[in-house]
């Protein structure tokens, strides 16, 4: 699906944490070409008030999205709240590509949709269009679906070490216990209507425990690389910095795998995927290294047990974690390399 022409987007929810990082990466993109940027307040303002970054580049006024010609766009990307692309998903043609960044089309069966995110799925029939996509990880050419969706930020922090080791029975699946640790960013720019916590940029604080929404594609994907229901505990925290996500994830090996073991398959798995580097071997890392990048740093550590290994990923939540890999799934649509539009 190589096209010699630029793709056309229209970015909506444009003012927002993820918006705004998904339109300072376009801008970069040699394929791209920023249609419309739409968001539902701030119509008629220019996007370089919401980021400095912007003031030099051309690009559109905020505009509604009602207003836009969908005729005229190839992609749309949506960084709006759950339940805005179910509406958007019915409102678009067979050759508009939708690559959704909310969790509306992340969960398969819509009454778990309804349980964890406490709304109706208005777009059931679109489900089957549509497809949980992480680049790295993801099975199927996403030319043939017309909804691309696109993993939560912890999620992505998770499936990546975990997912290849589930396809290859090399962990238990009955006692995965992740403790991932989030910039406030995360929570959106509705923080304090959200979280009435005292000294929030200044402390941490667990959040969500036991009932975060993205257990839901946790386990839906889990269960699906495994081929049977497994075990996990997640717990999600806000800490004291704008951005970047560090999952500290426990697990029990199979009987006869060993930490090094894990450490070498997932070292070779993923050789060949840029975006993802195998540190060295029990080796303590954290977010700095990754904050404003699409990196994915990843370390196997040996526990003071020997059938235990500790995993330690790191991710940006704005760009790995939301729009970088949108980013890289609008790539694969197009059959180009992953890594353009990154510098």
């Amino acid at each position: 699906m190589k096209s010699k022409k630029k793709i056309s987007v229209l970015v909506a929810g444009a003012t927002g944490y993820i918006g705004i990082e998904l339109i300072k990466l376009l801008v970069k993109h040699p394929k791209v070409k920023i249609k419309y940027i739409c968001a539902q307040k701030s119509v008629g303002k220019s996007i370089n008030k919401f980021d400095s970054n912007l003031k030099s580049k051309k690009l559109p006024k905020i505009s509604n999205f009602k207003k836009a010609k969908l005729n005229e766009i190839d992609i749309i990307f949506s960084a709006l709240p759950n339940g805005e692309a179910h509406k958007i998903s019915k409102k678009i043609n067979s050759k508009i590509k939708l690559i959704d960044l909310s969790g509306d089309f992340r969960i398969e069966n819509p009454n778990i949709y309804k349980k964890w995110y406490k709304i109706s799925h208005t777009a059931k029939q679109l489900i089957k269009k549509s497809i949980y996509s992480l680049p790295e990880l993801v099975e199927k050419d996403l030319k043939k679906f017309k909804i691309i969706s696109c993993p939560g930020c912890y999620p992505t922090s998770i499936q990546i070490p975990l997912i290849p080791l589930l396809r290859k029975k090399l962990i238990n699946n009955k006692n995965i216990i992740i403790d991932s640790k989030s910039g406030y960013s995360g929570a959106g720019k509705n923080l304090h209507k959200k979280f009435k916590y005292k000294n929030i940029y200044s402390s941490i604080s667990a959040y969500g425990v036991g009932e975060h929404k993205h257990l839901a594609e946790i386990e839906q994907e889990f269960k699906k690389s495994a081929k049977e229901k497994i075990n996990i505990h997640f717990t999600p925290h806000l800490s004291p910095m704008f951005r970047g996500i560090l999952s500290t994830i426990y697990v029990d090996l199979k009987n006869k795998v060993t930490v090094k073991k894990i450490y070498n398959f997932l070292k070779n798995y993923y050789k060949k995927k840029y975006f993802i580097r195998i540190k060295t071997f029990n080796k303590a890392i954290g977010t700095g290294d990754i904050v404003n990048t699409n990196f994915c740093n990843i370390s196997i550590c040996k526990d003071r047990k020997k059938n235990k290994a500790i995993i330690l990923c790191a991710i940006d939540n704005l760009i790995k974690g939301g729009s970088g890999q949108a980013i890289q799934n609008m790539n694969l649509i197009y059959n180009y390399k992953e890594t353009l539009g990154f510098n």
